[in-house]
Formats: structure tokens, C-alpha cells, sequence
């Protein structure tokens, strides 16, 4: 998100009334922050501090805009109507998600995964590679996870005939889910992926796509993209799952938020499944079922 300085010059836009407002003197009061952080939370478990507050109202801003809203107050009454909630939460709650993430972030999860992870569950398996392994992206921003994670998997299952994987990766952004599936990067983007991985995935953009990168269409094809909501009562899955990565997520929830989840995603396991979290975040405390097995790797007990 870029911010702009304030300018000295003439404002020439249409007066208030008419759909527009002058964004740099439209300030949001604590009152109006108190109610849109209880509304974020109880809907998305978003927990946000109050130093927080001028980062929240430079992202709503282009919500009041788009809704043709002159102050912060007329928004949130239109969130909290019927016909808002059913039409402009999704959208506002986009436009507040973080979606920070990038290919090969944190790499150390993926040598965990090709040398600890996936050797075990086929030796407990027996060697069977029939049945394909299942793998959930929770979290999964604008896609680099996923598609790492397929590029992982697709190079491993290579050298073990039979071997297959799926992939679910879901987000609460529309936004960012829209980008992960278009699978299209621009070219500093790809530059963190190795580059024989490189080579063998992704596609170099020509003519008026030069300078983008976008993933070939047998990675595309192992990965389904799904709208989720952590705060869901259930997530809706018909499987459970042998690996889970959600990193980088739950520290923007508070502690009961997060209990709440973990006890979901445990539910969510195939028993001895494996979940991987941030490297900044931990389950100590949380959920007594799993067992750390590695660094900010825990597996569900059997």
C-alpha cells in the first residue's frame, strides 16, 4: 500500500454529498475504531490494538469510496444493515487481511518436508503410494505457498512411481485468491525460487506478459483454491488432511482465538499428520495432542 504526503494545492473535487471526501482530513475516532475492531474480530478474529487505528483507516478508505460513503460513521452503519452485511463485509474484510508472503519463505519448513516429513508417512503407510497424499495451504495469501508446495511435492512423488498429492489452499481474501489462482508473478518474485525448480514450473513471460513468470499448468492443476474462514464454526472439509501449513497467521489472533483454531486444525489431522506454523509462533500450552517434532513443526499424536 502506498500512502501519499499531504499537498498544499486546491482540492478540486466534487463537495461532500456527492461521493467523495477528502481523504487526508477524514479521521476515524476512537469510538468508530472500537466498533470496527469488535465487528473484524467477530467476524474474521482479527484482534486489532489501537496502534493500529491509522493503519485500519488508511485501508478503509477505498471501502468508503467505493460505497459511495462520506465518513467513517456512514460506513459503518451501512456494514452493520442487512443489505451491508450481506453485500460489503467480504469486501471490507479484504481490504483490512494482510497478505504478506512469498515462494520459499521460511525454506527450512521445506527440507523438513521432503527429508523428515514425507518419509514418514510413507513408512507408515507400508510404502504405499496409492493413495495420494493430501496437503492443506491454510492461509495461503496470493498463492506462492501452495505452488511452493506443489513444487516440492511434485519433485519428490517424481522418483516414487504411483505417488501422487492434492493440494487445498484457502484464504480469507477474495482479493488475494483471485491472484493465486491466475498463478502469475512478476519476475522479482520468482527470483526466490531455485533456479532448476524455476526451470521446470514456471513459464517466462513473452511479448506483453514479458516480465512476468506465471506456473505451468500440471502444478496449476494439483491446486484448489477455496474461500475459509477461520472463525467458521466448521471448515467445511470432507477429508482430513496428512499435512497442514498455517504460518504467519494465528499471531494475528489472541490467545483464545487461537485455542480455538488449533483445536480445529487438530480435528482436521489424519492421525500422525504433521501441522507446520511460523517460526515466531508456538503451540506450547495449546494443544497437548501434538508433539513437536521439529522447529515450529508439530505432529498429531497417534
Amino acid at each position: 500500500m502506498i500512502r501519499g504526503k499531504a499537498m498544499h494545492t486546491v482540492d478540486m473535487r466534487p463537495a461532500s454529498g456527492t461521493g467523495w471526501f477528502d481523504e487526508y482530513n477524514s479521521v476515524i475516532t476512537d469510538d468508530e475504531f472500537q466498533q470496527f475492531s469488535q465487528l473484524i474480530y467477530a467476524t474474521a478474529g482479527i484482534k486489532l490494538t489501537p496502534i493500529k487505528k491509522t493503519m485500519l483507516a488508511a485501508r478503509l478508505r477505498k471501502r468508503l469510496r467505493a460505497t459511495n460513503r462520506t465518513s467513517f460513521s456512514a460506513y459503518l452503519d451501512h456494514l452493520l444493515s442487512p443489505e451491508g452485511r450481506r453485500a460489503e463485509l467480504v469486501p471490507m474484510l479484504d481490504a483490512v487481511s494482510t497478505n504478506k508472503t512469498n515462494f520459499f519463505r521460511e525454506p527450512g519448513h521445506y527440507d523438513q518436508l521432503v527429508n523428515q516429513v514425507l518419509p514418514e508417512l510413507l513408512r507408515r503407510r507400508g510404502g504405499d503410494c496409492s493413495a495420494p497424499l493430501r496437503i492443506w495451504s491454510a492461509g495461503c495469501a496470493t498463492g506462492e505457498e501452495p505452488y511452493t508446495l506443489a513444487m516440492v511435492m511434485a519433485d519428490f512423488c517424481a522418483t516414487r512411481p504411483g505417488l501422487d498429492f492434492s493440494i487445498l489452499a484457502t484464504d480469507l481474501s477474495t482479493g488475494a485468491l483471485a491472484t493465486a489462482r491466475l498463478a502469475t508473478y512478476e519476475d522479482f518474485k520468482v527470483d526466490e525460487i531455485p533456479v532448476s525448480f524455476r526451470h521446470k514450473y514456471m513459464m517466462r513471460g513473452i511479448g506483453e506478459k514479458r516480465g512476468w513468470h506465471r506456473v505451468v499448468p500440471r502444478l496449476r492443476s494439483k491446486v484448489t483454491f477455496r474461500r475459509l474462514n477461520f472463525m467458521d464454526e466448521e471448515f467445511g472439509l470432507d477429508r482430513s488432511v496428512d499435512i497442514l501449513f498455517c504460518r504467519n497467521v494465528i499471531i494475528y489472533f489472541d490467545r483464545d482465538t487461537q485455542v480455538g483454531l488449533f483445536r480445529k486444525f487438530y480435528r482436521q489431522l489424519a492421525p500422525g499428520g504433521y501441522l507446520f506454523i511460523g517460526h515466531s509462533e508456538t503451540l506450547q500450552g495449546i494443544v497437548g495432542q501434538m508433539r513437536r517434532v521439529g522447529t515450529a513443526l508439530y505432529q498429531k499424536k497417534v
